[in-house]
């Protein structure tokens, strides 16, 4: 028997795409033999995972996870929606998102820690799933906030199982307030960021890029009314307020009752509970946003299903 090597290992993992704990339990079974290995993966559909990764992966699930006074989500992409309706899927979505709660946001630390109730780590039980159900997938990102008192609140808008969906928000509310009302609070705020899309919480935090488009833009519409310099600079800054309550969580006006900010929503709600409340974070996550989806045609999709069938 050929010694089981980690360079053995790996040299099998790059060839075929499977995981490390699969190549090493191919490995095993083949007495150390290479390409029996090879043959083992295939056979077991574990090596077809690294064809697929060129697939464009833009359907999928988004899982939120809050608890106390931290919460994570995570977005994980497939090829297909049909694939958000499997649940070995979204058992792996939820599943991550409580890694992520553990273990942080950083995607590669991600894939590098054990995946709970099995030998796996997430990154193996991700190539593990692409050869059995048969699409690309990819983590794709994460984020997890905390709060040193009060509450991480979460929301999905409409979900398809607890925790699911395509739209997951995370919400960390710093205060000593009733961790019950804060909660409320939190899911209330979650629930005006899935439907407004913010960009940042305060107007010092929007992105210097898109400010500056965005007063370019403005400069430009105001001197074709003719006005001079000092009036069109004035103009400029009137309609940057505009655009701050359109891109800035504070600034916006809650969608619950279209008429108050905001802030001022949170200022009433802590004078409400008898401490200050302070948003301190938030997090978005729209599935899919972003990626360039392949403009698809049903029909060859499916001829090409039966040709492989």
């Amino acid at each position: 028997m050929a010694e089981i090597t980690a360079a053995l290992v790996k040299e099998l993992r790059e060839k075929t795409g499977a995981g490390m704990m699969d190549c090493k339990k191919a490995l095993t079974e083949t007495s150390g033999d290479f390409e029996g290995a090879i043959d083992w993966l295939r056979k077991k559909g574990l090596s077809a995972a690294a064809k697929k990764s060129g697939r464009v992966a833009a359907e999928g699930l988004v899982g939120v996870v809050a608890e106390g006074k931290s919460g994570a989500v995570v977005e994980i992409n497939a090829e297909t929606d049909f694939v958000s309706r499997n649940e070995q899927f979204q058992r792996f979505v939820g599943t991550v998102a409580g890694v992520s709660l553990a273990h942080g946001d950083d995607v590669e630390t991600l894939k590098a820690a054990s995946m709970p109730g099995g030998g796996r780590n997430v990154g193996e039980e991700l190539t593990h799933l692409i050869a059995t159900i048969g699409e690309n997938m990819t983590l794709r990102r994460a984020k997890r906030l905390t709060v040193t008192n009060g509450v991480v609140a979460g929301y999905v808008h409409n979900q398809i199982a607890p925790g699911l969906g395509k739209i997951g928000v995370l919400v960390a509310l710093e205060s000593t307030g009733p961790a019950d009302k804060l909660a409320t609070l939190g899911k209330q705020i979650a629930m005006h960021i899935a439907v407004a899309k913010s960009d940042a919480l305060t107007t010092a935090e929007v992105d210097p890029a898109a400010l500056d488009r965005e007063r370019n833009i403005l400069s430009e519409q105001a001197r074709a009314s003719g006005k001079p310099e000092a009036i069109i600079a004035k103009m400029v800054e009137g309609r940057l307020r505009k655009y701050y309550e359109e891109v800035v969580l504070l600034e916006q006006t809650s969608v619950l009752d279209n008429e108050t900010k905001i802030a001022k929503v949170v200022e009433a709600a802590g004078k409400a509970m008898g401490a200050p409340v302070k948003i301190t974070a938030f997090a978005r996550f729209g599935l899919g946003e972003g990626i360039q989806k392949a403009a698809s045609d049903f029909a060859a999709e499916v001829a090409a299903a039966v040709k492989t069938a």
